[in-house]
């Protein structure tokens, strides 16, 4: 890949790319090659104007209008573009800045319900295991399944942000779930609230272990919540609780090992665990490589991501799921220097999603 990408050839190989597609207007939003057009080293072209990456897309969309044709395009790829133009044109402002634990950018929680009350994955000298807890709903002690998805993933994110900026553990969350599930980027709709009813409560109910080379933190990262509640039997309106207080370990660890994030990058993957995970992973790990370029092999990589895949040919599976995630991830990180070689990848050093500080 050539060293010397940057947002501004992205953008414009983007739009260039669109325009020199031998297809209908009406199919130039093919999500297959939207995410191709993404990469810049597969579409490398001279130096020029941003805005124009912006303005070739708009042509397209004019000219399908014109003649009576819809962009066919899902909705779903229709903003991960939109918020891949955006990072790739605007650097990132402090409200753009987001926060997550080193250990959880390496090895995350599940992103499918677990059947039992327990989780462990692993990931070279870093591990985390989350156990199942318990939460009083206002009849007494409930059982609360182990945190799975992408809502935990990116409540726990925003939660941590809000925590970092404002110095505290003790966080405000918004006078509503229309509230906190706008800050995450989502929509009310009746399901979002039954969802995120259940991955806080289960969150704020489970114990987390994070270990690594030695230390290990081990607790509850929520340390006191106070339930969503209602009665249905009176018709009685669920209430939302407004704050949490993080645990004192929890917060002091995030304080050291928080790693920065794009909250863009995060709101636009809000659909796919998997893809929020190799978004993380590769912010923390690709600023950390110092001179070659690092080789990962499909198997080690399951390893990291998918030990629960256990199939007949787990490796391929495994790859096959991963390839979306990826190129999901690298359009909303368009610095992000990585490319598909046989055996599995090719990690470059890149420039971390927000600028280091002390960074030219």
């Amino acid at each position: 890949m050539d060293s010397s990408f940057n947002a501004h050839e992205w953008t414009e190989g983007f739009g260039q790319n669109i325009n020199a597609k031998p297809t209908a207007p009406h199919l130039s939003g093919d999500l297959a090659g939207i995410e191709a057009a993404f990469r810049s080293d597969l579409y490398p072209v001279a130096r020029s104007s941003p805005l124009q990456a912006v303005a070739s897309w708009a042509s397209v969309r004019s000219a399908s209008m014109e003649n009576g044709l819809r962009v066919e395009r899902p909705r779903r790829s229709e903003k991960l573009l939109n918020a891949g133009l955006e990072i790739a044109t605007i650097p990132p402002t402090g409200n753009d800045m987001a926060f997550t634990h080193a250990v959880l950018c390496q090895v995350g929680l599940p992103r499918s319900k677990v059947k039992s009350r327990e989780f462990r994955r692993q990931s070279g000298d870093m591990w985390i295991n989350v156990q199942a807890g318990w939460l009083d709903e206002g009849r007494g002690p409930a059982e609360q399944p182990v945190p799975y998805g992408a809502m935990p993933r990116l409540a726990l994110a925003m939660i941590s942000t809000l925590a970092k900026r404002y110095k505290t553990r003790e966080i405000s969350i918004g006078d509503s779930a229309a509230q906190f599930l706008k800050l995450m980027g989502m929509d009310d709709q009746k399901n979002r609230y039954v969802k995120l009813r259940e991955q806080m409560h289960a969150l704020a109910a489970c114990r987390l272990q994070i270990g690594y080379r030695g230390r290990t933190f081990s607790g509850q990262p929520v340390d006191q919540f106070d339930a969503w509640t209602g009665n249905s039997d009176t018709g009685q309106k669920a209430l939302w609780p407004g704050v949490i207080v993080l645990s004192e370990h929890y917060y002091n660890e995030l304080v050291e090992h928080g790693v920065p994030l794009d909250k863009r990058a995060l709101v636009a993957l809000k659909g796919s665990a998997l893809a929020l995970d190799v978004y993380t992973w590769l912010a923390h790990r690709l600023y950390r490589i110092d001179g070659r370029p690092v080789p990962l092999y499909w198997k080690s990589l399951r390893l990291q991501f998918a030990q629960e895949c256990q199939s007949k040919d787990a490796d391929r599976d495994f790859k096959k799921a991963f390839l979306p995630a990826l190129q999901q991830a690298l359009a909303v990180y368009p610095e992000a220097k990585v490319k598909v070689v046989k055996g599995g990848l090719l990690l470059m050093a890149s420039p971390p999603p927000i600028p280091r500080k002390g960074a030219a």
